[in-house]
């Protein structure tokens, strides 16, 4: 059994592959998985996994070198928005744009990962770094 990190074997494996500028989604409950992308369902009800929960987890094993987050979050999620600066301002770039454009972007996402968060735009994507 592993010891540490990420037990869930599909994620554990995509963070493993990540590679420079790959992009992946984590999404709360309600985000639309594009067609194509690999989609790892979480949710099992509402909240539950949180998003912020599964974030963090992603975050202690995957190098990133930015991130892109709806502009909407801000006015419609202020408290998860402050949150999830607090959670990623300091170790990238953070890049907001409209919901539409994130939703767009996604279809390039190397994985989509769904989560039990209901808070309205409680989605990231992540873009993956190097480490030296």
């Amino acid at each position: 059994m592993k010891k540490s990190g990420i037990y869930h074997g599909e994620i554990s494996k995509i963070v493993a592959e990540l590679e420079h500028f790959d992009t992946n989604l984590i999404g709360d409950a309600g985000m639309p998985c594009q067609p194509g992308v690999p989609f790892i369902d979480l949710a099992v009800c509402a909240g539950i996994p949180g998003f912020f929960e599964v974030l963090a987890a992603v975050l202690s094993e995957l190098k990133i070198q930015k991130a892109y987050i709806s502009s909407e979050m801000e006015e419609k999620s202020a408290t998860a928005h402050q949150r999830l600066l607090e959670m990623i301002d300091t170790d990238f770039p953070v890049e907001e744009r409209p919901h539409e454009a994130i939703k767009a972007m996604s279809r390039a996402a190397k994985v989509h990962i769904r989560t039990g968060e209901c808070t309205p735009y409680c989605n990231v994507i992540l873009e993956g770094g190097v480490t030296f």
